[in-house]
């Protein structure tokens, strides 16, 4: 991922630390945006690039970690590095908890930080292409009606058609027509592929035992 396609956000009430971030930062080829305030950062979303942000822990009004619990609330994806003067270790180990990239002190050498930035920015584009795969199976998904994904289902599981139609009680012709429209609109070759697209949006089977229905979960 290069500098050119990223976004770092700074968010840090000392405008001294701002300047010196903003100048570091576009040296290495990042855009930057900086903010005085959570508010200030918060009024900026959504933002749909790649980046992260450099986030100072003590604040006036919402502090860093405020910051970082309400943006994981609006389902922001931005890796966030912290940057602070006012650091402790309980502070800290609550901050990767939440997922923080990293737990940084001022003053910080310019070099661990960038590389820092580098490696937030290479998550957060995985984080992203993952992102990205999710809805296009979601997309396709939407496309089925109920019958078909009933079918889906069945299949899935690794049933052959005449148990499905059992299963459904519909005949082994319908199921063979369901099938087909399923796997047309899954853009899928196999059962293994279409598995594995389920598996990536959290539609999942469990091996029914002996004596026992069988069972299928919807992972949220």
């Amino acid at each position: 991922m290069s500098g050119e396609s990223a976004t770092v956000f700074v968010v840090d009430d000392d405008p001294s630390v701002r300047r010196g971030l903003d100048r570091l930062l576009r040296s290495a080829g990042y855009a930057v945006e900086v903010f005085e305030s959570a508010k200030d950062f918060l009024a900026r979303l959504p933002y749909r690039g790649t980046g992260c942000i450099i986030l100072d822990v003590q604040m006036p009004g919402t502090t860093g970690p405020e910051l970082q619990s309400k943006i994981g609330e609006k389902d922001v994806s931005l890796p966030v590095v912290f940057l602070t003067a006012h650091g402790d270790v309980s502070t800290s180990v609550a901050a990767m908890k939440r997922g923080a990239m990293d737990f940084l002190e001022k003053p910080v050498d310019d070099e661990v930080l960038l590389e820092v930035v580098r490696q937030a920015i290479a998550r957060h584009a995985v984080t992203q292409a993952h992102e990205r795969d999710r809805r296009r199976i979601e997309d396709r998904l939407a496309t089925l009606s109920a019958r078909e994904r009933d079918v889906m289902l069945e299949v899935i599981q690794g049933k052959l058609n005449k148990q499905i139609g059992a299963a459904l009680g519909i005949t082994e012709k319908t199921v063979k027509v369901h099938r087909g429209r399923v796997m047309e609109k899954m853009g899928v070759g196999s059962v293994a592929e279409l598995v594995h697209l389920c598996d990536t949006i959290g539609i999942t089977t469990e091996s029914p035992k002996a004596d026992e229905g069988e069972s299928i979960r919807q992972v949220s």
